[in-house]
């Protein structure tokens, strides 16, 4: 048992226990989780995801990643926002992606919403960063949304979004770099 613990990997280095339960988990917790996104395109397909992954595990969306960046033109904002009834009737037979017709609906208007936002999406994420604070030492030190996480929740919804709650946002901002949540131990984890 960990406690939450950092966990030595195969080759030694430690990890966030999380990111040790399978292969996937591992190269994407070594590689992306965590390092910053910052252009909008890329900040919009974390988004989208994690509001696939709402209520299933996030190795089932991580396994399906691909197939989403197919279905939705690469999570390019532009060509997703223009998407229409037809586009809705693809996804909900595409056996690769989670044919929820309501997630899917909300990535195209998130889609829309994105598009037309003073700056692009990344300015209005990033200005919700979580500058430097105290590094989690287990999981357990880590929530599941935070004040900034609300605000820009809050902020997303006035812009007409869906599928952004805290805790999803909160997910996305994890993610995306916009706090770091390594454990303080974590061999990804940087200052």
């Amino acid at each position: 048992m960990t406690d939450g613990l950092p966990i030595p990997g195969p080759d030694g280095l430690l990890r966030c226990p999380w990111g040790l339960s399978s292969a996937d988990y591992v190269d994407y917790h070594d590689r992306e989780w965590g390092r910053p996104v910052r252009d909008d395109n890329g900040l919009f397909e974390r988004l989208c995801l994690e509001a696939f992954q709402s209520g299933l595990s996030w190795l089932t969306i991580l396994r399906k990643r691909d197939n989403f960046r197919a279905a939705f033109s690469g999570f390019d904002i532009e060509a997703v926002a223009a998407f229409g009834s037809a586009d809705v009737g693809r996804l909900l037979a595409d056996a690769g992606i989670v044919r929820n017709r309501a997630k899917i609906e909300a990535a195209i208007g998130n889609a829309r919403a994105a598009a037309v936002l003073p700056g692009g999406l990344a300015e209005l994420m990033w200005k919700h960063a979580e500058g430097s604070k105290p590094a989690p030492v287990r999981l357990s030190d880590i929530p599941s949304s935070t004040a900034a996480s609300k605000a820009l929740a809050k902020e997303l919804r006035a812009g007409g979004f869906t599928f952004t709650g805290p805790v999803t946002v909160y997910a996305a901002m994890q993610a995306c770099g916009l706090v770091n949540d390594h454990l303080a131990d974590c061999w990804c984890r940087e200052g």
